[in-house]
């Protein structure tokens, strides 16, 4: 991917959603280029996320925390708590569906986020909302559901590129905390993988000491990408 096949754009600073008090930049690759189907794959070996339309790398002129990470997928062995975790949800039922909005899925996404993010925006989500954040006319998607019964618990937002998986969002039943269904998901996002034999699950950024991303550091074998390219997230 390289920049003069490409157009980049840098948006202008606005509140960082990780740290109070700071402002953050992304750089964008343009929204209208025909072949972002194409350019995709190679998007995330350079560390960029999926968020609706647009393909996002942190750019901030002072702050460097958000770090791509992904599983290495061939080497990856779940510890004793995701093991734990497999075995608390062995009653669900995992299923690849067509990505896109229904009034079920709508529902489930409202109430995660007026659980997760009140007051944060998002939390009043329209239907409209959810096709623009969660879709793209150019991405694979797939939903990964998981079902108790008839119930549906979770969605796991997957796109699936020839090179690599990208865990793009999951939203549950707040009431089910006990099951650990964000866990549980991106070891269903690591068996697809596996299945389809596609090297590397994209967890997007990780950010060292950070509380709502240390649960990245547990499915390892994890990279990093530095200056230098891809490596092995040093154990601790």
């Amino acid at each position: 991917m390289r920049s003069d096949h490409v157009r980049l754009f840098q948006t202008l600073p606005h509140a960082c959603g990780y740290f109070a008090g700071r402002t953050a930049q992304n750089l964008v690759i343009d929204p209208a280029a025909p072949q972002l189907d194409r350019l995709y794959g190679a998007a995330l070996d350079h560390g960029f996320r999926r968020a609706g339309g647009h393909l996002y790398f942190p750019h901030c002129p002072n702050c460097h925390a958000c770090t791509p990470c992904r599983i290495d997928v061939a080497n990856f062995k779940p510890d004793r708590a995701q093991r734990r975790c497999l075995k608390r949800n062995a009653d669900l039922k995992v299923s690849e569906r067509m990505a896109g909005y229904n009034s079920e899925r709508h529902a489930l996404y409202s109430r995660y986020l007026r659980t997760r993010h009140p007051g944060g925006g998002m939390d009043e989500a329209e239907a409209s909302d959810f096709r623009r954040f969660l879709t793209a006319p150019w991405s694979p998607t797939v939903f990964l559901e998981l079902h108790l019964g008839e119930r549906l618990l979770a969605v796991a937002v997957t796109d699936i590129c020839a090179s690599g998986i990208s865990a793009v969002y999951t939203f549950y039943d707040p009431d089910e905390q006990e099951r650990s269904l964000g866990t549980f998901a991106i070891l269903q996002q690591v068996a697809l993988a596996r299945r389809r034999g596609i090297p590397w699950v994209y967890l997007g950024f990780w950010i060292e000491n950070h509380s709502k991303m240390d649960y990245k550091r547990r499915f390892r074998p994890l990279q990093i990408r530095t200056a230098d390219g891809w490596v092995d997230m040093p154990q601790t």
